[in-house]
């Protein structure tokens, strides 16, 4: 009988159990309590990183320091899901602070409170403990922006807009006031850097004003050696008496003895010509100055430097050797008087018979050829007699009707903002619209390299280059018909930033408005010159985003349903860069940023672009 009890097994089981409860019970109190734990962390971790990029926002909104660490709490504590806030602790270290990283940094703790492992602990003698674990979040901020303002001053911004009582261009101006306004408040933040937010100004209509102040600068073409220097001025040019114009390698000089000799071999340019256009300032004749000064504007540039950022350079020696592509050199516009009036000793024998749309100054010929009339070169060279003017509106400055461009300027500080909010008061609305032009100088506003070199290297990490461009209607070049005026000079345009439609520079087989384009070279009508002054524009827009510059467009009071307004906003939807964080609601994809504003809207959008920016200080 014995011998059976101690061969009887059949309550080995219930004693195996009870040898092996306890480590049983301990790996489940573990897996229990992992799980939970895992999964608090993890809600913890994801509360942290959304409240991370939520403050940077909040931060580069211009959030004071009490209410980004204010904000940064409570948007943890709202996403924590399961886990308990008491459980858990959150330090903020704000960009000004965090010394050489501009990042926000913000770590998180938790203190997980086992569900079993204690009881567990306790059968086995020993003590529970709580258990802790922290993590980090860094958002890195971008250190700065640069914001070149591409708006609008064509005459057609002083119509009331669309659905407003008010005037489109005030609108524009107390919208672009606010916009600069709430993006700068986004640069207090920034202390850890200097210049944190920039802004220039572009004005465009017709042309670009680049500052009569610079006209002795290396980028503009101080000696005629670019091939559309002298487009319209055909030298040479014999005033008898040993005194010529002659050129040779595109430099074109005073030749002869017959000229003062301080004048002799001297290099005539377009800024020369206007110190020799001169009048009488007293009634003896004795006294002159000059006519007019150079107000800013340039040529648009032969293609394709119409529609990139290559850097201005050329060099020469006075003689005959050219370094460097002249082409790239900037030409200031001079608006050759056209055929008209001729002054007499006793008067003027006729009052711009003519009908031509700028005619300024003495003909100086009987010629009834109204080409030879507006090319006879010496004419410029008379002075003008005591008493007479030159008419309102005309002159070499013809077309040239807007401000000059503001280079970027830090907002950061009450004067620079004062500067800019300046510019755009003083903005004045007279003239055609010339977008593509508007948006090159943006661009050129914005590069580090010349004519303006204000802009940050675009290596330079942290940095965003944005160009807002503007418009309220297509591009426009003008047939001198379409105005009212005659063109018995075949010009085929008035006079602007591209020159004349119908006179080709030499070297050159299309004018050029038509340059980079498939249009008609011949169709000179005002539908063909819009269509090709949109056509390089999509160019001039994959060129600049292809370097980097972030492109966003407005069209204010456009119709969709009118054709040309229509290719109008369909090349600025193609224009615009797509945004990294927004998605069209019914695509899915990244939303283009083109906003089609009204003026009652106009307010609204450019507050949705102030939030677009602040996207753009966020990296990660």
């Amino acid at each position: 009988m014995i011998r059976r009890f101690f061969r009887d097994e059949r309550g080995n089981y219930a004693l195996l159990t009870v040898v092996a409860i306890v480590p049983i019970m301990g790996a489940l109190a573990l897996a229990v309590d992992y799980t939970e734990m895992s999964q608090q962390r993890q809600e913890t971790l994801n509360a942290l990183d959304a409240s991370g990029i939520a403050t940077a926002r909040v931060i580069v909104e211009g959030a004071t320091d009490t209410a980004a660490k204010a904000f940064a709490k409570s948007f943890f504590e709202a996403n924590l899901g399961s886990v308990q806030p008491a459980n858990t602790t959150l330090t903020v270290l704000l960009p000004q602070y965090n010394t050489g990283s501009g990042t926000l940094k913000l770590t998180a703790g938790l203190k997980y409170k086992p569900y079993f492992f204690g009881t567990f602990a306790q059968m086995i003698g020993k003590t529970a403990t709580d258990v802790d674990f922290s993590a980090s979040s860094e958002i890195k901020l971008k250190n700065t922006i640069e914001v070149a303002l591409v708006l609008d001053n064509s005459g057609s911004m002083t119509e009331i807009g669309g659905d407003s009582t008010k005037v489109r261009f005030d609108l524009l101006k107390t919208a672009a006031t606010e916009f600069v306004g709430l993006v700068a408040g986004q640069a207090a933040v920034m202390k850890q850097v200097s210049k944190p937010v920039q802004f220039a100004l572009v004005p465009f209509a017709a042309s670009v004003n680049v500052g009569p102040n610079n006209y002795d600068k290396d980028w503009m073409d101080l000696q005629g050696i670019s091939p559309i220097h002298h487009e319209n001025f055909p030298w040479p040019v014999n005033f008898g008496s040993n005194k010529d114009i002659k050129c040779a390698a595109n430099l074109c000089k005073k030749i002869g003895v017959g000229w003062p000799t301080a004048e002799r071999n001297q290099i005539v340019t377009r800024f020369s010509m206007l110190n020799e256009i001169k009048y009488y300032t007293n009634s003896a004749q004795t006294l002159t100055a000059p006519v007019a000064t150079w107000a800013g504007c340039v040529e648009s540039r032969p293609y394709p430097y119409n529609i990139n950022d290559a850097k201005p350079f050329a060099t020469s020696d006075g003689v005959s050797s050219i370094t460097g592509d002249p082409a790239t050199l900037f030409v200031p516009m001079f608006a050759p008087d056209e055929a008209g009036d001729a002054w007499t000793a006793t008067g003027i024998t006729s009052l711009n018979a003519y009908n031509a749309p700028n005619s300024w100054w003495n003909d100086l010929t009987t010629s009834t050829s109204v080409a030879t009339r507006q090319s006879y070169l010496k004419k410029y060279f008379a002075v003008r007699p005591y008493g007479k003017t030159t008419p309102a509106g005309k002159g070499p400055n013809y077309m040239c009707t807007t401000q000059p461009i503001t280079e970027l300027t830090d907002v950061s500080t009450t004067a620079g903002k004062d500067a800019i909010d300046l510019a755009i008061t003083n903005m004045v609305a007279n003239g055609a619209t010339n977008v593509p032009e508007g948006l090159a100088w943006g661009w050129r506003a914005v590069s580090h390299e010349a004519p303006f070199t204000t802009g940050r290297p675009e290596s330079e990490r942290g940095n965003s280059k944005v160009v807002i461009v503007l418009t309220d209607g297509a591009n426009t070049y003008y047939t001198p018909s379409s105005l009212g005026f005659n063109d018995s000079a075949l010009n085929q345009s008035i006079y602007s930033n591209f020159g004349y439609a119908a006179k080709v520079a030499t070297g050159y087989s299309k004018t050029r408005i038509f340059q980079g384009t498939t249009v008609s070279t011949t169709d000179y009508s005002n539908t063909n010159y819009t269509k090709a002054m949109n056509e390089p524009f999509n160019t001039l827009c994959n060129n600049a985003k292809a370097a980097g510059v972030t492109l966003i467009t407005i069209a204010l009071d456009l119709d969709d349903k009118k054709p040309a307004e229509k290719a109008q906003i369909d090349v600025l939807t193609a224009c615009a860069s797509e945004s990294r964080y927004t998605k069209d609601p019914v695509t899915k994809l990244p939303k283009k940023l083109f906003y089609n504003a009204t003026g009652d809207s106009l307010l609204g959008e450019f507050r949705k672009i102030a939030d677009e920016l602040s996207n753009l200080r966020i990296v990660g």
